[in-house]
């Protein structure tokens, strides 16, 4: 499960991961995420590949001991190294973290904990790491800058509100509470229709059909345009 060559200005994402139904959600998400994305399964495949900006790496590998994996990365390479795996003692941590990882995450987690993770490690190495790509859109973060095929397109800041919560996790349905909650207050209890309202605009201001879904009896989502 392979990407083609990477393409100029995307991050570059390496899954090394053995268990193929977790590479399977991995690969999916990153790619929904706006990320070019190789897998391998094993150290020794892992470490022919040429250079990525970001590499999730499984400890317990087929092949090798996945901190000596991430010691020869490291040794070789400046990418963002997050440790994925089932192993979770204080001791593993530190082994891995010593070896080189950036951050350590342990299974089970969430996509978009997984997906802010990947975002706060570029954040430490790349100036542009704030900005998140879907298709035609992309979201500048920390600039709060939207732009469509280059264009930028002005929002209001509850509508931009909104869009970040969306671009956190691409293509899973987020509850219409949910988007209130992050976008207005935790302890939000008005209507629910006044989301609507900003949604529809959004939807208008960005002009791409399809790319804010609605999820009948569950809320919105980002698609694919």
């Amino acid at each position: 499960m392979a990407s083609s060559g990477a393409q100029a200005g995307v991050t570059s994402v390496l899954v090394v991961e053995d268990d193929p139904g977790i590479a399977t959600q991995l690969v999916r998400a990153l790619i929904r995420g706006g990320y070019q994305v190789d897998h391998v399964v094993s150290g020794a495949e892992a470490l022919r590949r040429g250079d990525s900006d970001v590499v999730l790496l499984d400890l317990g590998l087929p092949d090798t001991d996945g901190v000596h994996v991430c010691r020869q990365l490291r040794q070789r390479s400046g990418a963002a190294i997050i440790v994925v795996t089932a192993y979770g003692e204080e001791t593993d941590r530190v082994t891995a973290l010593d070896a080189g990882a950036d951050d350590y995450l342990v299974k089970p987690f969430g996509l978009s904990e997984l997906l802010a993770r990947i975002r706060a490690v570029l954040r430490r190495v790349r100036p542009d790491s704030d900005v998140i790509r879907h298709g035609p859109l992309a979201v500048d973060l920390r600039t709060r800058k939207v732009t469509v095929s280059g264009q930028e397109v002005s929002l209001t800041p509850k509508e931009f509100d909104i869009l970040e919560c969306l671009v956190a996790d691409p293509g899973r349905a987020q509850s219409r509470q949910e988007i209130l909650e992050s976008a207005w207050d935790s302890n939000w209890y008005g209507p629910t229709k006044v989301l609507d309202v900003h949604i529809a605009a959004l939807r208008r201001k960005l002009g791409v059909p399809g790319l804010i879904e609605t999820v009948y009896g569950r809320g919105f989502r980002l698609g694919d345009p």
